[in-house]
């Protein structure tokens, strides 16, 4: 049951990704009737309340001031106000601002409302032309390379992930190591005047992008592990820990492969590759 007109509540309100005009009717209404709005950056979204003739009072929230700002906030929802929340852009929680704020007020039994919206995530994951009947979001991907081929090789579903600019090549050079074939996509500033959609195998968009670093905001879709690869990377795993460990990689290699099933060249290649 959604709250009652007038009752103090927080608001949860996705905004605009990049194109202004993806903005609700709910998300306006919400944001005309709040007593304060919640966002990561006054700047940016008094853009969106200007762009509508919004006067709303604004309060800076953001993560080096969320726990405490948390607490005054739900103080004000108490009293009876109504508190929306935002981010810079999307779904707010979504890699952004809220949590905290979101759990206070579950803890001291405020009403929640929640509305629909805009989010990169899912429009990214539909643009892909991926599989969508099972998918994941991880966020920002890993920056160790070791953790970055667990999560890119154990991914049994399409994968869903934010990266940046600078590091997407080196990102995708990653998964073309560990599987040449596996369907890619980069989606680039979604909504806006410049957005790219790009699809390939990860070794034509690691050359791709290696050749034209990219600008603006990525979100990068993998497609589920082909069979079998899940057992390379922990094979390949296993190698590189021996190699660490002082082993020389070639007959290291032929241990493993003997423990695996994965041949000893295939191993051996993916390793020197790396």
């Amino acid at each position: 049951m959604l709250p009652q007109d007038g009752a103090g509540r927080l608001v949860v309100c996705p905004t605009p990704i990049g194109n202004l005009g993806d903005v609700t009717l709910r998300g306006l209404e919400a944001l005309r009737e709040a007593d304060a709005i919640a966002c990561e950056d006054t700047r940016r979204t008094k853009v969106l309340l200007d762009r509508y003739e919004i006067a709303g009072k604004l309060v800076s929230f953001h993560e080096h001031n969320e726990t405490t700002r948390a607490l005054e906030l739900a103080g004000r929802i108490e009293g009876g106000g109504v508190i929306v929340l935002v981010s810079d852009a999307g779904t707010p929680l979504v890699s952004d601002p809220g949590y905290a704020l979101v759990r206070t007020c579950l803890e001291r039994g405020l009403p929640i409302e929640v509305l629909p919206g805009p989010s990169s995530v899912t429009t990214a994951l539909v643009a892909s032309g991926l599989p969508a009947e099972r998918w994941r979001f991880v966020g920002f991907l890993p920056r160790k390379r070791g953790e970055l081929e667990r999560m890119l090789g154990e991914s049994e579903e399409t994968l869903v992930a934010f990266e940046s600019p600078g590091r997407l090549a080196g990102t995708l050079a990653v998964l073309a190591g560990l599987e040449s074939e596996r369907p890619v996509v980069v989606c680039r500033e979604l909504t806006k005047l410049h957005e790219e959609v790009r699809r390939g195998t990860a070794a034509e968009l690691a050359a791709y992008y290696d050749d034209h670093p990219p600008r603006g905001e990525v979100v990068l879709v993998v497609g589920p592990a082909a069979p079998g690869s899940m057992a390379r990377e922990e094979a390949l795993a296993a190698l590189r820990a021996l190699v660490e460990a002082g082993a020389r990689a070639r007959p290291a290699a032929a241990t493993v492969a003997k423990l695996t099933g994965v041949s000893t060249n295939e191993l051996y290649k993916s390793w020197t590759d790396s």
